[in-house]
């Protein structure tokens, strides 16, 4: 089979890639002995082939770039065989099968100090950390006052998902409520194609199908996207209404977090009320404090 420019290309940098990381490996690293008469550093593309399971010969045709069927299962092994880290292991999957790899189990990430001091610059935006499950995971002041203390939620009540089917004021408060419910549950289907292995996902899915008819249909549409703009209204019981232009960003860093950012509509007076909510809560805090340290 031809092949066009752009895949010789990609088939190029996947040799280049390979030979690149078998040379960076000695024998000791990977428990071979070093032996002698090696002309070049690194493995020997006949000891990639056999730590990784696969035939010399197969393994010489993907390093040489040739036009070859490869299995993640193959992948994976190679993965393992180069010592790659996730990113190459992702670099790897996307010259290969030109897909993201699939991911077994799930780790919670963390929200780094760089990323909060970026929230925390948004003094008037509620934003907050989102992981790959939706589970709310880091926020800023605004978000606080505007949407309430998610440190002191249990885990299943700073899940968005959950939220959105389950608390009884949700669908109230929010003037597109079944817009954002279907975004929502289309973004988390979309992750759960990449947990599809992870058990917690399941159990999720089964809970709110027993709990929530919304759910139950929404879930059947099977509808999949990753939707970064949106908008939201909300009825806030101490402001009053508060309208937000929606925005998605995904960290460079990790395709497990996302940022979601509630910019106040220019107009709409939100800006000031959400100054409000933050000022009114930051009042709170200090009184709260101030009886501590009269105790």
């Amino acid at each position: 089979m031809s092949m066009n420019q752009l895949d010789l290309d990609r088939h190029h940098e996947l040799a280049e890639f390979l030979r690149n990381r078998r040379a960076r490996l000695s024998p000791e690293q990977v428990g071979l002995p070093h032996g002698t008469r090696r002309r070049t550093p690194g493995l020997r593309r006949e000891e990639v082939a056999m730590l990784a399971g696969v035939s010399p010969e197969w393994y010489t045709w993907l390093e040489q770039g040739r036009d070859i069927n490869v299995s993640m299962q193959v992948l994976d092994s190679l993965a393992r065989a180069l010592q790659l880290d996730a990113n190459e292991r992702q670099h790897l999957y996307l010259l290969v099968l030109r897909q993201m790899p699939p991911v077994e189990t799930y780790s919670p990430p963390t929200v780094s100090p760089t990323i909060q001091g970026f929230l925390d610059t948004l003094s008037t935006s509620p934003a907050c950390v989102v992981d790959a499950r939706t589970n709310v995971i880091g926020w800023n002041a605004a978000y606080y006052a505007a949407f309430g203390d998610f440190s002191a939620l249990p885990e299943c009540e700073r899940n968005l998902i959950w939220r959105i089917f389950m608390l009884p004021g949700a669908r109230k408060a929010n003037e597109h409520w079944r817009e954002m419910a279907q975004v929502l549950l289309a973004q988390f289907r979309a992750s759960y194609g990449r947990f599809i292995n992870d058990p917690w996902w399941a159990e999720q899915i089964a809970k709110l199908s027993e709990a929530s008819p919304e759910f139950r249909e929404l879930w059947a549409l099977h509808d999949v996207l990753n939707r970064s703009e949106g908008q939201k209204t909300i009825r806030h019981p101490l402001v009053g209404e508060l309208e937000f232009d929606i925005l998605w960003l995904q960290t460079v860093n990790s395709d497990d977090l996302h940022l979601l950012i509630h910019t106040p509509c220019i107009g709409s007076g939100t800006a000031e009320k959400v100054a409000q909510l933050v000022a009114l809560a930051a009042e709170k805090n200090l009184q709260t404090l101030e009886g501590i340290l009269s105790v």
